[in-house]
């Protein structure tokens, strides 16, 4: 076989590093933006916040945002002697520095720093009731342990012997001292706490109250023996089985729904998530208008310190220096195309759901993502990706891009209907109906038809269910 060389012509696309970096951080959320921004400020010198609380010093060299995803730059001189002396001064890249906060008053008290509050858990909050009563070391020992087997919700999840078993065989514990010590446990607070059930948790509940209370009776006796037919709204066979009228059982049924099913969930820390909106949509002189939120965008520079060093040192070593200046203003640039493209996209989308803002989710139109990129001369990969946690602030509440895309159901007269706005109309029905005769999922697509929406009952029951609005037999009333 012979040997030769050969020359071969070819073409391929190659994502730059620049490239690359824009598209990761347009995925991004507003949230996930700072986090990825702290991390490279900690390794990139040359690029830092603005200070809120720091007077704006006029820059060697500002880069402006033009608008439509450009940077211009400019050369211009510092004001005063004092300021282009001052060693943090800096390269301004990013809109105008925050205003700087009034001065404080001789007399204004001063800012400590807040503390979060120590969060009490629910094992801790009974350890501590435990500790003030006057049990014997014996007995408050049972209940510690039974305090130790709470689940989150404030159940008992181990058995009785369970717990026996977990203790020392020499105490000789007597069955009837771990009932003891379960009673003790169970008239701590909350009420309801070391139930081993949803019945005898509603039931502890319902003994608390007042003996007086209209229809505690009726209440205990369905939390103890018929809690499964009040769930499936069997009111004629309940009405049998206490031998009671109408409005003591819905009394009797008010009272129960009023209970708490988690006596432990109050004390059960919460992961709060905070959604920041990306855009901000007005009307304005008759026209709704998106505009980009200035609280949501990060303000930044490149520190003029280093940006110095390095015009003093070009011929020098300082080629780490310059690359790390370079992708310094790489960042300014790709955020600021960020949130152009957020609000290029964000006006598109306001301008095709009109309807929505005037009327709301009833009006909404169909939408996909082919139609903004179409007009805005993107891929839809990349409108999918600036619709993924990114946030618009509207008059009617606080949504993601995405939900303004849905799919279409066609009509009778040729036209299609929003999914979104066939559940608006499925919740409107089921809002207004009759609760002691509820609308079927037949009876609900027989009145969408009337209306000259044709969908299958199917598709009523999957909106229906995606709202979590319970099925008819759940829904029905005394």
């Amino acid at each position: 076989m012979k040997h030769s060389l050969q020359l071969k012509l070819s073409q391929h696309l190659t994502l730059t590093p620049q490239l690359q970096q824009s598209i990761r951080l347009l995925q991004l959320s507003t949230l996930d933006l700072n986090q990825e921004l702290e991390q490279f400020i900690e390794n990139n010198p040359l690029l830092e916040r603005v200070d809120p609380n720091q007077d704006e010093v006029a820059p060697l060299e500002t880069s402006s945002y033009t608008g439509d995803g450009e940077v211009s730059t400019s050369a211009t001189t510092t004001p005063t002697e004092e300021s282009s002396e001052d060693n943090s001064a800096s390269e301004d890249i990013w809109d105008e520095a925050m205003p700087s906060h009034a001065a404080r008053d001789d007399n204004d008290e001063p800012d400590f720093p807040q503390q979060d509050a120590k969060e009490v858990s629910l094992r801790d909050h009974l350890n501590w009731q435990l500790n003030l009563t006057q049990l014997s070391l014996r007995d408050r020992t049972m209940v510690s342990l039974m305090i130790d087997a709470l689940s989150d919700d404030g159940y008992l999840t181990q058995s009785l012997d369970d717990i026996a078993a977990m203790l020392p065989p020499e105490l000789e514990i007597d069955p009837l001292e771990l009932d003891t010590a379960l009673k003790y446990l169970q008239n701590l607070d909350p009420i309801g706490v070391g139930a081993r059930n949803l019945s005898e948790c509603l039931a502890l509940q319902l003994e608390a109250m007042p003996v007086d209370t209209p229809c505690r009776k009726a209440a205990l006796q369905i939390a103890r023996q018929h809690l499964e037919l009040l769930g499936s709204r069997d009111y004629n066979k309940l009405k049998k089985l206490l031998q009671c009228d109408d409005d003591v059982l819905r009394g009797a049924q008010s009272l129960i729904t009023h209970l708490n099913p988690r006596p432990g969930s109050a004390f059960t820390a919460s992961d709060t998530r905070y959604v920041v909106a990306d855009v901000i949509v007005k009307k304005i002189k008759g026209t709704w208008v998106a505009s980009l939120n200035r609280e949501a965008m990060p303000k930044l520079r490149v520190n003029r310190m280093y940006a110095d060093i390095l015009s003093r040192n070009r011929e020098g070593g300082g080629q780490q220096l310059a690359s790390q200046l370079q992708e310094a203003r790489w960042m300014v640039k790709n955020i600021q195309q960020r949130f152009d493209t957020i609000l290029r996209v964000s006006q598109a989308i306001v301008d095709r759901q009109r309807r929505f803002f005037e009327h709301g989710e009833v009006a909404m139109r169909p939408l996909v993502l082919r139609e903004i990129a179409d007009e805005i001369g993107l891929h839809e990969s990349t409108i999918s990706r600036v619709t993924t946690q990114k946030y618009m602030l509207t008059p009617r509440g606080i949504f993601e891009l995405k939900y303004f895309f849905g799919s279409h159901v066609a009509t009778e007269t040729g036209g299609a209907c929003s999914a979104t706005a066939i559940r608006a109309l499925i919740k409107q029905l089921v809002g207004a109906e009759d609760s002691k005769k509820p609308l079927s999922d037949t009876q609900i697509t027989e009145i969408l038809a009337q209306q000259g929406i044709v969908v299958a009952r199917r598709t009523v029951a999957k909106y229906r269910e995606a709202m979590q609005i319970p099925a008819v037999t759940l829904r029905k009333s005394l």
